[in-house]
């Protein structure tokens, strides 16, 4: 879809949707939508609802950009309805998608490769209250949301095991708590950008995320090129077994008195963040690439059997 060989694209950004992570992705969406437009696409903003599928065959995109976050998405669901649709979409396919949601069989996939990631299992939500089920510390979540939403850490002192909300799912992951600094890596194509340290004064949680000053991030980290380059090597591996397209991006957790054994990955997001205070557009933006070029490269490398 070069400049030169035919007019710009039109495109459907969705954003919103009904997720817990809905004012998140308003907030991607309209950022990339301001974006694109400032590189000379059409665009038209869509916040996804249940008439999502007609509003699509209303507006007739040439491409979809997915500013969605969280459950339908981000794991499968809107990928689904633009491949029967056959409208070219940006970021992973449907298998990716719901792999890399899936927190525990994203483990499963990894483990599988020889990556790294730490002990855990999924577990009954009142199971999980009554007692301990794994030795503290851990860290109690939902398998299938991001941005931190649900997070419960069992510290070693803990007296007694977490009291989860009725908020949370039926069915939780629990994970060793992986102490250390907290890194992370963007995939863009088929290539690892760089390393950011993220220095909070607490749990990297949902404010510390999204909210101006929640965080600092050190870019590029300060680390040893060893722990550097198997960031790099292990989100680019990540992204590839998972069956990633577009841009990722994998999370760490690394114990430096442990060395390069202390390094670990959380989890890979098939659609990071993309606010005015995201990791991704920094990165991209670190490595020469404004935030307009990262969402135009976005659009031109949608498609469709992704």
């Amino acid at each position: 879809m070069s400049k030169s060989s035919r007019a710009l694209p039109k495109v459907a950004v969705l954003m919103g949707g009904p997720s817990a992570e809905r004012e998140v992705s308003l907030s991607s969406g309209r950022e990339c939508a301001a974006a694109l437009r400032g590189e000379g696409f059409e665009v038209v903003e869509v916040d996804a609802g249940q008439d999502l599928c007609a509003r699509l065959q209303e507006i007739q995109p040439d491409v979809v950009f997915n500013a969605l976050h969280g459950r339908w998405g981000e794991d499968g669901c809107v990928q689904g309805m633009l491949e029967w649709l056959q409208i070219p979409y940006t970021h992973s396919g449907v298998l990716a998608s719901a792999l890399a949601m899936d927190k525990q069989r994203s483990k499963e996939v990894f483990k599988a490769a020889a990556l790294p990631v730490c002990e855990s299992g999924i577990f009954a939500r009142d199971d999980v209250s009554a007692g301990h089920v794994m030795a503290p510390p851990y860290v109690v979540k939902p398998n299938n949301e991001g941005s931190s939403v649900g997070i419960y850490i069992v510290h070693e002192a803990a007296n007694g095991p977490p009291q989860l909300s009725e908020e949370m799912p039926a069915e939780v992951m629990v994970e060793s708590f992986a102490p250390g600094r907290e890194l992370t890596t963007t995939v863009i194509g088929d290539k690892a950008l760089t390393v950011t340290d993220i220095l909070t004064d607490g749990w990297y949680d949902y404010d510390a995320k999204y909210k101006p000053g929640g965080s600092r991030h050190v870019l590029p980290a300060d680390l040893p090129r060893e722990i550097f380059d198997l960031c790099l090597e292990y989100a680019l591996k990540a992204h590839e077994v998972l069956g990633c397209r577009g841009v990722s991006r994998t999370d760490f957790r690394w114990d430096e008195a442990r060395g390069a054994n202390g390094l670990i990955i959380l989890e890979t997001n098939t659609q990071p963040g993309m606010t005015p205070t995201s990791l991704v557009p920094e990165q991209a933006d670190h490595c020469g690439m404004t935030f307009g070029q990262l969402c135009a490269w976005m659009v031109e490398d949608a498609s469709c059997n992704r």
